[in-house]
């Protein structure tokens, strides 16, 4: 995938941006930041204009999260549905974010909702994406237990994607968590294997196992930098790759 082409960014035909909830809060502590929503929106704008078709899967921690629900004694089902609920309201801020900026947008949900999206169906998210309009997965993969991580790896296999990139506050997988450890080391490249053995975070260990599966790399970026996004893809920005 080395050098640029006429498909887009370092030769990449289709891909998937998956970022955490809490990417849409700034600095805030809880919900949405317009700022920081539309930032993101021109990071996807700048790969868009590459050719790169480009579809994601965005959490709902922001605003709830099904885990922290459960271990506060709400019944776990329940409380997992509620955070696919809060999933579509950010897919629906990152909608109106980037339709702002004159992307074409579609939201699918898993669970169906006619009124504010799409229900999923996978040859029409597969024209939406053919037809170079942003596609956004939004409630996860539908069932409870599931995390938006599993949902994206699911997705982008479904979708024919190249590659998972995941945006996170690092620029990468390091060998313990880089905010509280001055010595920790980033790794270039990992396998699946030893995400899972040395019980990295990276994603759960359902959506690693599914991307090793189907052969699916996953690209680690900061998000925080700007141009990041269009920058991994190039090759250009700091990463770390699994698989």
């Amino acid at each position: 995938m080395d050098g640029t082409t006429e498909t887009g960014a370092a030769g990449y035909k289709r891909v998937m941006l998956k970022i955490s909830g809490e990417a849409l809060m700034g600095d805030q502590g809880f919900g949405l930041h317009p700022p920081t929503v539309e930032r993101i929106a021109r990071e996807v704008q700048s790969v868009h204009e590459t050719g790169v078709e480009i579809c994601m899967v965005i959490g709902g921690g922001n605003i709830f999260r099904g885990l922290q629900g459960s271990a506060q004694g709400m019944e776990r089902t329940t409380a997992d549905y509620m955070g696919m609920l809060a999933t579509v309201m950010n897919a629906l801020a990152m909608q109106g974010a980037l339709e702002s900026l004159g992307l074409h947008t579609r939201v699918i949900s898993a669970i169906p909702m006619d009124q504010v999206c799409e229900p999923y169906i996978r040859r029409r998210a597969v024209r939406h994406l053919e037809k170079k309009r942003v596609v956004i997965f939004a409630a996860g993969t539908g069932n409870p237990y599931f995390t938006t991580d599993t949902a994206a790896t699911l997705r982008a296999s479904e979708m024919s994607c190249e590659a998972i990139f995941k945006g996170t506050k690092v620029d990468g997988v390091y060998d313990k968590d880089p905010m509280a450890h001055d010595d920790a080391v980033r790794y270039d490249r990992i396998s699946y294997d030893d995400v899972l053995s040395k019980h990295l975070k990276v994603m759960d260990a359902s959506a690693i196992a599914l991307a090793r599966e189907n052969g699916l790399p996953i690209v680690v970026f900061s998000l925080d930098e700007p141009g990041g996004f269009r920058g991994v893809l190039a090759g250009t920005a700091t990463h770390t790759r699994v698989g």
